[in-house]
Parts: structure tokens; sequence; C-alpha cells
């Protein structure tokens, strides 16, 4: 069975991506692994006499556990309420560590496999506000797993059409073909998308794209992907015009150094775009073998 590891820090926006994963464990048949970081101020400036009491971290690995335990209960309470079958409600697990969030998804992951991480974001709405926190470029840059990113407020519904941006380098095919895994409990179509400016090259650039959906149709083994060139527009023009113009229920990307994921990321490129929208997030690392 695949694990969806979900950090939380107990916050609306935490809880809000809780519920979201845990409808979507229902979808794919997965199970859940609740998880908080307890943060100890070890790196906080003290007197030389003054030592952090080991009692407030057991009452800090305490309180920690009980609120995992009560929204285990709260993420559970609706079908429990329904009378649903046991069989049907995903697997649910709890547990606390020491350490930042990057550190404690670390070490989860190097003792169990995990598929999928599904998180919050701190932002107000949309893809100018998604990438604005500090926990979510950390642990991007650093994930070895897929990150799905639920802004505020996006409620969860069975996916119809995923769009994944795609620079045409050989190493997303791999990625495609676990996308497919990913969409085919919802028959969703893969909308496979490039954009391109207006220095667009037929006669060569043409010929890549063909390769590589070429490429797709030979080793991606789904039914349901489609193609969509987006030309003469920069990559923050493209994103707006993708979702502004085209039905979908998420983007896809792949986190690259020196890529344009990579300048999403860092700020100032994010806080220029215009686009609105309450879609998640898919994150891919750029060399990934897990399957989602």
């Amino acid at each position: 069975m695949k694990t969806i590891l979900i950090p939380t820090d107990f916050s609306p926006n935490a809880d809000h991506a809780a519920f979201y994963a845990f409808e979507l464990g229902k979808h794919i048949k997965a199970g859940l692994k609740l998880c908080n970081a307890i943060m100890v101020p070890a790196a906080a400036r003290m007197s030389p006499q003054v030592a952090w009491p080991l009692m407030d971290l057991g009452t800090l690995k305490k309180d920690a556990d009980r609120e995992l335990k009560k929204l285990s209960e709260k993420l559970q309470k609706p079908v429990k309420d329904a009378g649903i079958a046991s069989g049907i409600c995903p697997p649910l697990e709890v547990l606390s560590e020491v350490g930042t969030v990057p550190e404690v998804i670390r070490m989860i992951t190097e003792k169990e496999e995990i598929n999928l991480v599904v998180m919050g974001t701190s932002g107000a709405s949309g893809l100018n506000k998604l990438f604005l926190g500090s926990t979510s470029r950390d642990l991007i840059a650093n994930s070895s797993l897929p990150i799905l990113l639920i802004p505020p407020g996006t409620e969860f519904k069975p996916f119809k059409r995923i769009a994944f941006a795609t620079d045409l380098t050989a190493g997303d095919l791999e990625l495609i073909h676990s996308l497919a895994i990913f969409a085919r409990p919802f028959n969703a179509e893969i909308l496979i998308v490039h954009i391109s400016k207006d220095d667009f090259n037929p006669d060569v650039d043409q010929k890549k794209i063909d390769d590589f959906l070429n490429e797709v149709t030979c080793k991606v083994h789904y039914h349901k992907v489609y193609y969509r060139h987006v030309k003469d527009m920069g990559i923050d023009e493209g994103l707006n015009w993708l979702t502004d113009h085209v039905d979908i229920d998420m983007l896809a990307m792949v986190h690259r150094k020196h890529n344009f994921i990579k300048r999403l990321f860092e700020g100032s490129h994010t806080q220029r775009m215009a686009v609105d929208t309450k879609l998640p997030l898919l994150v891919f690392p750029p060399e990934t073998h897990t399957v989602l």
C-alpha cells in the first residue's frame, strides 16, 4: 500500500491540507501518516548556566501527541458518523519527532517508504502566494519525494485533468509515467504542457517535441495523455494563460536547479505573477524513483 506523509503544525491551513490528504488517500487507497515536528529552541542564546529542561521536552512531546490524536479523530469522524465501512477509511498513523520539518520528514523517509508528502501553504491563495513560506521552499529544495502543496480553501474533488509543465527533458518521461499511475484511479486526463517564448524554431524545436511525444507514447502506458503547446509566452505568462483558459484540477512541475521552477521558489519571480488560482501544485524532485 502506498503511504502519504502529512506534516502538520496544527494551523488551520495544515488542518485543511490534512483533510485534503485524507480524501485523496480514500480515492487512491493509500495509508496516511500524520506527523508533527517538535521545535526545541536549541539555537536560542542562553546563559551557560541555563539548560533546556528535559521535562519541558517531554511536555512538548505529550502536547504534540495529544494534538495529533485530536486531529486524527477529527479526520475520521465524518466517515464514522456516516457509518461507512472501516475498509473505506484509509489507515492512519500519528507520530511526533524532535527537529525541524525537513529534518523530521527526512528521518521518517529514511525508516519507511513514503510515496507522497501533502502539506498546506501559508499563502493567502494562488500560485503567486504559494511559494513564500520558508518551510515549503526548504522542503522542495532538498526533498527526494514528490510534494503536493494545497492552497488554503482548496476542497478535494476527484481529478479530471492534471497539467504537467515540461521543458521536454528526457527525465520527465519517468515522472509522466508515475503521474499516469496517480491519475488512473480517477480516470483523469494528463495534459502535457510545453511553454515556449517567441524564439521558437519550428524546424528544430518541433522535432524535439515530436521525439518527446513519441517517447511518451512508447513508455507511458496510459490512454488519456494529451499535449498542449503554449507559444510566444514567458513561463509566468504561460502559466497564467493555462490556468485562466484551460480547465485543470492540479498543476504538476519538476523542481530543477537553474530552471523556471527554481525561479518561482526564489520569491521575486513569484511575486510578479498575476495568477490567482486555487490549484494544488504537485512538485517532483528532478530525480526520483518514487512511484505515486
